[in-house]
């Protein structure tokens, strides 16, 4: 892996990249940032997964990203079509994370505002750490109750729709201030569109999907947000752009 900018570097290791992804020190406040792979004509998945769309490099970033945060955070249908389990680690990994004051793993939080998940799915069966589910009020009292039961950590944010900025709030309060959101397009969306966005690390795949994938970033329309660019990667043709609010 090379970068190309703003230093750049013909062999980036994984000090290198701990240094260019790492979250701003002594955050008193939700830090998001968002990772999303895209192929060249902008499609998020091929054949509704991102698997497709990935390489070792893109997945390199993706478990660093992990390694930094205090939270993963999903959307349910990202969740569901991914199969996701809780996070994972090595020992490599553990020190890392030993050397930067976090839990040795991170929770992963979902956001599902009916609830609508599975408590027999490896998000519940297949952790170490519990799930957190962000859902609303209005979410049926059975579904949060039988995710309760499957050890899920159960967040109320909003009524009758999610208060993404209430969830974030909510985390924070818990000590998880930095959170690295995998997606879906649906939960980018509202991060876009309530200005929740800090970071956007972004790899673009060599790839033409052609019509009928999703974008990255799905619903209702936002104001447009300036960012600046903070780097680029580059690896058998794939791009890694990362992004930051323009402060």
């Amino acid at each position: 892996m090379r970068m190309l900018w703003p230093t750049p570097l013909d062999d980036v290791s994984d000090d290198d990249l701990e240094r260019i992804y790492g979250f701003p020190a002594g955050l008193d406040r939700p830090w998001v940032q968002v990772n999303f792979v895209s192929s060249a004509d902008g499609a998020a998945t091929i054949g509704d997964v991102s698997e497709g769309l990935s390489h070792p490099a893109d997945k390199r970033i993706f478990l660093l990203s992990r390694d930094l945060a205090d939270v993963v955070l999903v959307g349910a249908g990202t969740a569901r079509s991914e199969n996701y389990r809780g996070a994972r680690t090595n020992p490599e990994r553990q020190a890392r994370r030993k050397k930067l004051g976090l839990s040795q793993l991170p929770p992963i939080a979902v956001v599902s505002g009916r609830a609508q998940l599975d408590p027999a799915s490896p998000l519940f069966t297949d952790t170490r750490v519990p799930p957190i589910v962000i859902t609303t009020e209005s979410a049926p009292q059975d579904r949060r109750a039988a995710l309760a039961d499957a050890g899920a950590d159960i967040l109320i944010a909003g009524e009758q729709m999610i208060d993404l900025t209430a969830a974030l709030k909510e985390l924070a309060a818990r000590g998880l201030h930095r959170i690295d959101c995998e997606g879906g397009p649906h939960l980018f969306g509202e991060l876009i569109a309530e200005d929740l966005v800090d970071q956007l690390c972004l790899t673009v795949a060599p790839l033409l999907a052609g019509p009928g994938a999703a974008r990255i970033a799905e619903g209702r329309m936002a104001e447009t947000r300036r960012l600046e660019l903070g780097s680029i990667l580059i690896e058998d043709g794939y791009t890694m752009f990362r992004y930051r609010k323009r402060t």
